[in-house]
C-alpha cells in the first residue's frame, strides 16, 4: 500500500491536520520521514517520548514483556502493575495508585474520586469544583470542561455542572470562588496548554491554604510535568506543597500509552469496588515498558542533567533573541519551555513551528503566541545546538519575510 499524506484526508475523521511529511523512524532525538529525511526532536511526542525514541531499556521490557503477557482484565492483577504501583508509590507523597490509558482518564478518575470523597464525608451540597483559565486537563467531556479554555468543550451540548474559573497565580480570584460547597481545587503546577506558565510560590502555597481552610481536595495535573519534566520526578517536589490528589501520564510510559492517578489511602478508599474502572488500566505491557521508563528516568545522572540541558536551551534561544528580537521572554522549567512572541509576532506561534519543521525540526505551540519545546530529557548536547541552529534558520525565514 502507497503511503501518503493524501491518505489520510481519505481515512481519517478530520479532526487533526498533520505535517505533510511521515515520520517512519526514530532513534535518540533524531527522526527520519519516508524520504530518509533527518529531523531533529524538540517536541517529544508533546512531552511525551522523555528518553527520545527506541532508547534500549524501553525496547528491552517491551520485548521481554511481549513474550510474557499482554493484556488481562482486571478481575486479576498483574506483576508490572504491581512492581510500578510500589515504585510510584515509594516516590512520592502518595499510598495509593489507580492506573488508565491517557492522562485525560487519570484526570476523570481524579474528578470522579474528588466528588466521591466530598459526598460520603461531606454531604451532596459539597461538589463544586475549581479549575483554572487557559488550564488543560485532558479532551473527556469531564475534563475538558474543568480545562479552562471554552473552545475546547464549547459546542458539545450541556457542559456538567459545579465547575467554576480562577485566574492562575491571582489568588484573590481563587477566594472569591472558593467555599465549604468547594470539594476539589485542579491545577498544573506549571501551566501546559496555556502558554507555558510557572506559579509563584506565593500562589501554590496560598491553593493549599485555602483548600485546606474549606476542606477541599488540591488535584495536581501532572500530566506534562511529571515525570523528571521539570527536574524533579514530579513538580510539585520543587514548589513545597504536596497535593492530594495526582494525575501522570505523557512521560510515565515514555511513549507506550499509560496514565495513573496517585492518592492517598484515606482518600482512594472512596473509589470502592465498581465504583470506577478501565479496560486496559493497569495492562502489562504498558506498566512493564513504564517501569523500564521510570526507573531510567529516576536517578541523580538523568533529573540532575536537566537543569543544565535546560541553561543550554535559553542561552541558545537567547542568542537567537538578540539577533531577531521576536521573543518577550522564554517561560518554563526544565525541559519545559516557552519562547513567548513579541507584539509584532502574536498569533504566529503556528508560523514559526511550520517554519521549523521545514528547517528539518519538530517543535510545538503552547497556544498562538508562544512556542513550545518539550525534547527527551536526554537529549544530547550535540542535537540542542544543531536543534537551536536550524530553529534560528527558522527564525531567519520569517523575519526576513517581512
Amino acid at each position: 500500500m502507497n503511503v501518503t499524506r493524501e491518505l489520510f484526508d481519505e481515512v481519517m475523521v478530520p479532526n487533526y491536520n498533520p505535517a505533510a511529511m511521515i515520520p517512519v523512524r526514530g532513534l535518540g532525538s533524531r527522526v527520519w520521514d519516508q524520504d530518509n529525511n533527518e529531523y531533529i526532536d524538540f517536541a517529544g511526542g508533546i512531552a511525551v517520548n522523555v528518553l527520545g525514541h527506541c532508547h534500549p531499556n524501553l525496547v528491552a521490557a517491551l520485548k521481554e514483556q511481549g513474550d510474557k503477557l499482554w493484556h488481562l482484565s482486571n478481575v486479576f492483577t498483574n506483576e508490572p502493575a504491581l512492581r510500578l504501583a510500589k515504585k510510584l508509590v515509594d516516590a512520592t507523597f502518595a499510598e495509593r495508585v489507580y492506573f488508565a490509558n491517557s492522562g485525560g482518564e487519570a484526570n476523570e478518575a481524579a474528578l470522579k474520586l474528588a466528588r466521591r470523597w466530598a459526598l460520603e464525608h461531606h454531604g451532596e451540597h459539597k461538589n463544586q469544583i475549581i479549575a483554572f483559565k487557559q488550564g488543560f486537563h485532558g479532551r473527556t467531556f469531564f475534563t475538558v470542561t474543568v480545562g479552562g479554555q471554552p473552545a475546547y468543550s464549547d459546542g458539545f451540548g450541556p457542559k456538567p455542572g459545579a465547575i467554576d474559573h480562577a485566574v492562575y497565580n491571582d489568588l484573590d480570584s481563587l477566594k472569591a470562588l472558593i467555599s465549604d460547597n468547594t470539594c476539589a481545587v485542579m491545577m498544573e503546577p506549571l501551566q501546559g496548554e496555556g502558554g507555558i506558565i510557572s506559579p509563584t510560590a506565593d500562589f501554590v502555597k496560598g491553593v493549599r491554604e485555602l483548600c485546606d481552610q474549606h476542606n477541599a481536595l488540591l488535584i495536581f495535573d501532572e500530566v506534562q510535568s511529571g515525570v523528571g519534566r521539570t527536574g524533579d520526578l514530579y513538580a510539585y517536589m520543587g514548589l513545597g506543597v504536596t497535593p492530594d490528589i495526582l494525575s501522570t501520564a505523557k512521560a510515565l510510559g515514555g511513549g507506550f500509552p499509560i496514565g495513573a492517578m496517585l492518592t492517598t489511602k484515606d482518600i482512594a478508599a472512596s473509589l470502592k469496588v465498581g465504583t470506577h474502572g478501565s479496560t486496559y488500566g493497569g495492562n502489562p505491557l504498558a506498566c512493564a515498558v513504564a517501569e523500564a521508563a521510570f526507573d531510567t528516568v529516576n536517578t541523580p545522572e538523568v533529573l540532575g542533567g536537566v537543569s543544565r540541558k535546560e541553561q543550554l536551551f535559553r542561552q541558545g534561544l537567547e542568542a537567537i533573541n538578540q539577533k531577531y528580537q521576536v521573543f518577550s521572554e522564554v517561560r518554563g522549567k526544565g525541559l519545559l519551555l516557552g519562547a513567548v512572541l513579541t507584539e509584532k509576532y502574536q498569533g504566529r506561534s503556528r508560523d514559526f513551528l511550520v517554519a521549523a519543521t521545514q528547517q528539518k525540526l519538530m517543535c510545538l505551540v503552547a497556544g498562538p503566541n508562544v512556542v513550545r519545546f518539550a525534547p527527551s530529557l536526554v537529549v544530547p548536547d550535540e542535537d540542542i545546538q544543531q536543534g537551536l541552529a536550524r530553529f534560528e534558520r527558522a527564525v531567519a525565514s520569517i523575519v526576513n519575510a517581512e
